[in-house]
């Protein structure tokens, strides 16, 4: 074999690598942009599930994960909040609040509407004990349930307990600090309406509309 066709098969080769590489590259990106959007697609189907359960449908005529508001807790941490409307009104509002359970952090969605009295509480997720602190979600039980139609002052701030601690709301056989967490996160929730209640109602005018 002479040095030219030597070189020649040496370049064949590369060429024939360099294309195999590029052509799974591209599919490789064209793979991963698929999944991202389906991935995306699936987290707005999850949120606009968690909205309609605590934000009733007959309340708005918007898309409420349209023009959000992101506005700054007492934590110094940033909450979006999902505006329902009817007209220019608004009517309802949803936000994610956090606790802390026997097992870590619980992430909830509540619904309140324009008077602050509480349309909806869901579990979003948690990794509490199965049987005892999973009772928290809806399907478990209607314990979740009973925060509908409360606010900040109903009852008075002193009740916003477990009954072991001297207030209004059930504990669970066994834990009492899953639903302990829960309560305080709600009443923190309720604490956050009220704190920001003006600008929360002021509709936007550029939101966008169905």
């Amino acid at each position: 074999m002479t040095a030219a066709t030597g070189n020649r098969s040496v370049t064949r080769h590369a060429l024939i690598l360099g294309s195999f590489c590029l052509g799974f590259g591209v599919v490789l990106a064209l793979t991963e942009r698929l999944a991202a959007a389906d991935i995306a697609a699936r987290a707005t189907e999850d949120r606009l599930a968690s909205l309609a359960q605590v934000l009733p449908a007959a309340l708005y005529d918007n898309n409420p994960l349209q023009g959000t508001l992101a506005v700054r807790a007492a934590d110094g941490n940033e909450t979006t909040v999902y505006r329902a409307r009817k007209g220019d009104t608004v009517t309802g509002l949803a936000y994610e609040i956090r606790g802390s359970g026997y097992a870590g952090e619980i992430r909830l969605m509540m619904g309140v509407d324009a008077q602050g009295r509480i349309l909806g509480v869901r579990v979003l997720a948690h990794k509490e004990t199965p049987g005892l602190g999973d009772k928290i979600e809806v399907k478990k039980g209607d314990w979740i349930t009973r925060f509908t139609g409360l606010s900040l002052d109903a009852p008075p701030a002193e009740r916003w307990k477990v009954r072991k601690d001297g207030g209004d709301f059930d504990q669970f056989t066994g834990a009492t600090i899953t639903p302990r967490g829960v309560v305080a996160a709600v009443h923190r929730g309720l604490a956050f309406f009220a704190a920001n209640k003006d600008s929360l109602l002021t509709a936007a005018s550029g939101e966008m509309k169905p």
